[in-house]
């Protein structure tokens, strides 16, 4: 099973939200392990994966999840554009997250992801995430405070991220 969004208009990502709101209040059925919540300030939606899995998307990405059965996380989140900050419960069934140009995969940590037509920027919260290119096997793995950028028009080497431009990132969530 998995679900699409893609908002284009904030008059649509305003109807989504208000659907959302209206799906998480009903209760979840045995095979789907996904409930949806809107946030505000920043608006943007909580979608939490039963006991192992709380992403946030922030409005106008486009996020497809595909999911496993039960309360298991989701097996892969496919995110084509925006940003999305996923916290993944250590010990949990792994999650990738498949971008145009990474694949960021994970257990038991707090990160964010943000695609763009041009390049993926993966930055870890705390934990450590490993990172491929999507173009060929190269790999490297963050630990807090790191990010990656992927793309063919950047170096794909880990760096200590500055914290201005962390902070400008986490504040697409409220934090």
């Amino acid at each position: 099973m998995y679900y699409r969004w893609k908002s284009a208009r904030p008059t649509i990502a305003l109807a989504l939200a208000c659907i959302s709101l209206m799906i998480a209040a009903v209760p979840v059925q045995a095979d789907q392990a996904c409930a949806w919540s809107a946030l505000t300030s920043p608006n943007r939606q909580q979608i939490t994966c039963g006991d192992a899995l709380v992403m946030e998307r922030e409005s106008g990405a486009e996020v497809t999840i595909f999911e496993r059965a039960g309360d298991a996380p989701p097996r892969e989140i496919e995110l084509k554009n925006g940003a999305i900050l996923i916290e993944v419960t250590p010990g949990s069934a792994p999650t990738q997250i498949r971008t145009p140009h990474a694949i960021a995969a994970v257990r038991g940590t707090t990160y964010v992801v943000d695609a763009s037509q041009d390049s993926t920027s993966v930055f870890v919260i705390e934990g450590s995430v490993s990172v491929s290119k999507a173009s060929d096997a190269s790999t490297v793995t963050l630990g807090p405070g790191e990010g990656v950028d992927v793309g063919d028009a950047v170096e794909f080497a880990v760096t200590a991220w500055p914290s201005d431009r962390a902070a400008s990132l986490l504040s697409r969530f409220g934090r």
